[in-house]
């Protein structure tokens, strides 16, 4: 039996007899799919797909969606000569005859189609992998609800090429294969006339459904959930007594209709709205009468071209209102209610003059974009009073906009290199790349009937010819730049809502303020320079409209240093924290029925921008400083950024910036007023090395009562506090939390940088605080406000670990945080390497993509055999007698040393490992075997199977193990 057959029949014995007898590997293991938060039947198919030699998909219904997904993928196979079948059918006319044309666009694919009186209903997904067969078989269709969202059962088998099931599966697909019928260009034309009927058909059915029910509950706009919560904190905030409220508002979630709820609420007796453009000017007047109701004759407009301002809602244009002729024909206090619409634009002094003129009950100000390039600060505008915020990630959770697949692709490629910020014109519009854009174009799509297409370039010029190109090739298009006039903008934005133009080619306008709903696809021709203007431009797309399911976002990557802007952007991941972004790269993301999918190529070089980029230089960090600021109004906190989900506050304390080892030396960076001496700034360096990540609640929750008592704290009090917050109450804990208070849990020289002195002793049953530590903290309110605020963001974050244990499944320690959590006396990180046994542990930290150069020149092999299992190497020169081996297996088979297994995917990662679990050794797996060393000789090393108490959860079993 070869070593694959005795894989192939472990795993199967795991997952049908006993899984506790029998080693099984995770690629081969018998498993139920089904979606969840965390885990979605698509990620299964996409890891299936990316590491098959051919597929077969037999499913009855698919989706333009899921193809737009599954296109890079493919894509990826088509270049490595790798290609597919799909079986499908005309079952029910679900299908529709755009799916097919799409279909036929994806080169390595053959299409296969069943009649409908066949009732071909199967959902199958078969994939070779040279020996042997992997299947998904159950409930999902290639249908985006079905894989993603709907609760669908769905079984991934694995089966050797001569076994049964393998025969009977693939027999079947074969026989269905040849009754079917080869797609082609002339079945569509046949299926798409006859779908046409059926379609129309169905459209009147479903008008006469809706004309049956109460038209009311049709005709009545009504607030969704986030929109009530913004009314609710709007009416608290008036109710506090406030005057003015700043609404953030992802563009596309209803910032006009909130208005009008509101208005509605307030019911004031005059009212005013200002925009800075004419057109959104009549669709807001349209949509506040949508809900308002009402006389028409109480509302009115504002602007150049009309003047109705005695109209008890009047709409106007800043450009209008502001001039002082017109301002002089109102009364300052004529207006109970002021809103203002793009309020980010509100620094310009034409804003100004109309704000300090009027003098209303009430003044709101909307906007998508509160983050700005200029000196403008929005919030002290308003007061600092946010009263709600919608962002992009929250409004597709809730269904608020139309889903959007981005589509990451490499640039073209001129004599092997790719596009870079300084390429010259003549390449960027030069014959072979525009062929390649339109390749790109075509086979990615869009949907519904026709292409509304907005392309973002670099600059004018490139705009112009992208244009010229794009119409010659037989799409109909136009540049817009900022030297087009506002009328000429409006004139080619109506004529593109026609369709009398395919795609809008722009540079430096339409970010914002811009309302196009028919725009069904992105496509991002230049370098991400910023994350807000990336949102802006994604955000063209997603409002929702008829027969739009949603927009493609092609997004044309080259060698660009901010590629790391990218996943910033997409997932809205603002931490700088690497780990986070390289982890939410690994898989392809979904965000509520959006998803973010890259081509191989493209994903590397975004793994390459995060890698070779410093995401925590001190200029980067100093402008999330000052927009926090702006923000609040005052200088932020370490517990500010924690809470408005900026940057994560450990990165400003942890960066690389020479110097800064706490909140205090950052804001001495930032000219701060603030002053601490020598010794109080050896304080807060401790609690922000040591303390602030929260991994243990019970350092942070002591300091924390004996800043508040005086210094004193039973510790009875103490311990009824820790038992209050769920937290552990053992001996061993408490000693430890001691040790490292008291310090002595640390080496010498860490002892010397947080003061020398014991924070806390305990002496007569009571934990005293050092008393030099409490008069500081008594008698200096700057040190009082660091060491309140490191306290409050430790327990804050505190919230992610489960105090009930040590270590918690799932997070990232360093050797350091784990002698520290795990009780030992003193600090041995140093000398932790591979693996180390002390205090009744032997921690295992596993790098598992080893880099080339090591330092005995061994590369260890530890690799996942599946997501509870990990075959590892001990160090060489090491045979199954050997003491160090005969510890580790004696002692963890007889319970007296347990063994928490550490991995991280590489040493790019940083100093962090994700905590997997405790672990016991295999007995019946270790092997002496040998390894060659940097001179070539072979040298012994015992090898054995880790068995963890918890499988690793999916998404991060994929972080550790892809390449």
């Amino acid at each position: 039996m070869t070593q694959l057959q005795t894989a192939l029949q472990n795993s199967a014995l795991a997952g049908l007899v006993d899984k506790e007898r029998y080693i099984s590997q995770d690629e081969y293991l018998p498993k139920l799919l089904f979606n969840t938060d965390e885990d979605h039947v698509k990620t299964h198919l996409d890891e299936e797909l990316i590491s098959c030699q051919s597929f077969t998909f037999a499913v009855a219904f698919i989706t333009e969606a899921v193809l737009t997904m599954l296109k890079p993928k493919l894509a990826d196979l088509a270049l490595k000569g790798i290609s597919g079948r799909i079986l499908t059918s005309n079952y029910l006319g679900f299908n529709q005859p755009k799916v097919f044309k799409e279909l036929l666009k994806i080169p390595n694919l053959t299409v296969r189609v069943l009649k409908e009186s066949d009732s071909f209903h199967a959902k199958g997904y078969i994939f070779d992998k040279g020996e042997y067969q992997s299947m998904i078989i159950g409930s999902s269709n290639l249908t985006e609800t079905a894989l993603i969202r709907n609760y669908e059962w769905n079984l991934r088998i694995t089966s050797y090429e001569n076994a049964a099931l393998t025969e009977q599966v693939i027999n079947e697909v074969e026989q269905q294969w040849q009754r079917a019928q080869t797609l082609t260009p002339e079945w569509i034309a046949q299926y798409e006339e006859n779908y046409q009927a059926i379609d129309f058909r169905r459209r009147n059915e479903l008008v006469a459904d809706i004309q049956e029910e109460d038209s009311a509950r049709y005709s009545t706009i009504t607030p969704n959930n986030m929109q009530k919560d913004a009314l609710k904190s709007l009416n608290f905030l008036r109710h506090e007594g406030h005057q003015k409220a700043l609404i953030v508002s992802a563009t596309g979630t209803g910032k006009t209709y909130l208005g009008a709820f509101d208005v509605q609420k307030v019911n004031p007796k005059k009212f005013l709205f200002i925009v800075h453009r004419e057109q959104i000017l009549k669709k807001a007047q349209t949509s506040f009468q949508q809900v308002l109701g009402g006389d028409s004759a109480d509302y009115g407009l504002l602007s150049g071209n009309e003047s109705n301002r005695d109209a008890r809602y009047l709409f106007a244009t800043i450009q209008t209102l502001s001039k002082e002729a017109t301002l002089a024909k109102f009364d300052p206090e004529e207006f109970d209610y002021i809103m203002i619409d793009e309020a980010h634009k509100s620094g310009a002094s034409s804003y100004h003059r109309v704000i300090d003129y009027f003098k209303p009950q009430f003044l709101l100000g909307m906007t998508a974009t509160p983050e700005r390039t200029d000196d403008f600060n929005i919030y002290e505008l308003f007061d600092y009073n946010l009263a709600y915020e919608i962002r992009l990630q929250d409004a597709l959770e809730d269904d608020m906009l139309a889903p959007f697949h981005y589509i990451g692709v490499t640039d073209y490629e001129l004599n092997g290199e790719i596009s870079e910020g300084t390429t010259s014109l003549q390449h960027l519009v030069s014959t072979e790349r525009m062929d390649y854009v339109e390749q790109q174009l075509n086979y990615y799509g869009y949907s519904g009937d026709s292409v509304h297409g907005l392309i973002f370039c670099s600059r004018k010029d490139e705009a112009r010819e992208v244009a010229r190109i794009m119409t010659e090739k037989g799409y109909a298009s136009i540049a817009l730049t900022g030297e087009d006039s506002i009328d000429d903008r409006e004139q080619v934005i109506r004529d593109f809502e026609q369709g009398r133009y395919q795609y809008i080619v722009t540079v430096d306008i339409f970010n914002e303020g811009i309302d196009i709903p028919c725009i069904n696809q992105v496509v991002m021709l230049r370098n991400t320079q910023s994350s807000i203007i990336f949102i802006q431009q994604l955000g063209r797309g997603l409002r929702k409209f008829p027969r739009k399911e949603f927009v493609t976002v092609i997004d044309f990557i080259g060698n660009y240093k901010n590629n790391y802007l990218i996943p910033i952007a997409l997932t809205g991941d603002h931490s700088r924290n690497k780990n986070s972004l390289r982890s939410k790269l690994s898989t392809d993301q979904i965000i509520g029925m959006s998803t973010i999918n890259f081509t191989e190529v493209a994903k590397q070089r975004v793994y390459d921008s995060i890698n070779n980029s410093n995401l925590t230089e001190f200029k980067q960090l100093r402008d999330d400083y000052q927009d926090l600021k702006k923000r609040l109004g005052r200088m932020p906190l370490l517990f500010d950024f924690t809470t408005h989900g900026s940057i994560d506050g450990q990165v400003l304390v942890n960066s690389s910036i020479k110097k800064i080892y706490n909140y205090y030396q950052f804001l001495l960076k930032m000219k701060e007023e603030v002053h601490l001496d020598v010794y109080e700034d050896m304080i807060l360096r401790m609690l922000s090395k040591e303390l602030l990540n929260g991994m243990r609640i019970h350092e942070l929750l002591l300091l924390k009562l004996l800043f508040e008592k005086d210094g004193i704290v039973s510790a009875d009090d103490f311990k009824q506090a820790l038992e209050q917050v769920h937290a552990r109450t053992d001996q061993n804990t408490l000693n430890a939390m001691l040790s490292v208070l008291n310090l002595n849990f640390y080496q010498k020289a860490n002892q010397k940088k947080y003061g020398v002195e014991p924070y806390v002793v305990l002496s007569n049953n009571e934990y005293q605080l050092n008393q030099r530590i409490l008069q500081a903290y008594q008698s200096n309110e700057y040190f009082n406000q660091l060491v309140d605020d490191a306290l409050a963001t430790g327990l804050f974050k505190a919230d992610r670990y489960d105090q009930t244990q040590p270590l918690t499944i799932g997070e990232k320690y360093t050797r350091k945080d784990m002698c520290r959590l795990l009780g030992w006396e003193k600090d041995l990180s140093a000398v932790v390497n591979g693996y180390k046994t002390a205090y009744g542990n032997c921690p295992l930290f596993i790098t598992y993509t080893k880099s080339q150069d090591i330092d005995d020149g061994i590369k260890y092999e530890d690799e996942f055999l599946n997501s509870q299992i990990m075959r590892m190497f001990t160090r060489s020169q090491r045979e199954l007698d050997s003491p160090e081996v005969q510890t580790m297996v004696q002692g963890n088979a007889s319970g007296a040393l347990k063994m928490p297994l550490f991995v991280k995917k590489s040493d790019d990662e940083g100093s962090d490992y994700y905590y997997l679990g405790l672990v016991n050794i295999d007995q019946q797996s270790l092997r002496q075997e040998t390894m060659l060393n940097k001179k070539g000789k072979e040298v012994p090393v015992v090898t054995m199977n880790l068995i963890l108490e918890k499988p690793v959860q999916y998404q991060l079993y994929l972080n550790l193990t892809k390449d």
